[in-house]
């Protein structure tokens, strides 16, 4: 576990919120619970998962970027089959 107020141990979702709170959350003025729901949901499902760049990615947004490996493992397997 975690040590109290210890940024480090847990930095990937420190991060993720960071980004969530900043590109997100901060931008918007919600209405009622449902909005807010409704937002982040979308942000996260439409946005964060699929056109944001992620530099651990090589700045490409994961769907790019699983689509790509996805292609590049199966034309290896392909390669090595012959």
């Amino acid at each position: 576990m975690s040590v109290k107020a210890n940024p480090y141990d847990n930095s990937k979702i420190e991060s993720f919120f960071k980004t969530l709170k900043v590109e997100e959350v901060y931008m918007f003025e919600y209405e009622n619970f449902l909005d807010v729901a409704s937002r982040i949901t979308y942000f996260i499902e439409e946005v964060y998962n699929k056109k944001r760049l992620h530099s651990s990615l090589g700045y490409m947004p994961p769907e790019e970027f699983e689509y790509i490996f996805k292609n590049n493992k199966i034309k290896t397997h392909q390669l090595a089959l012959i």
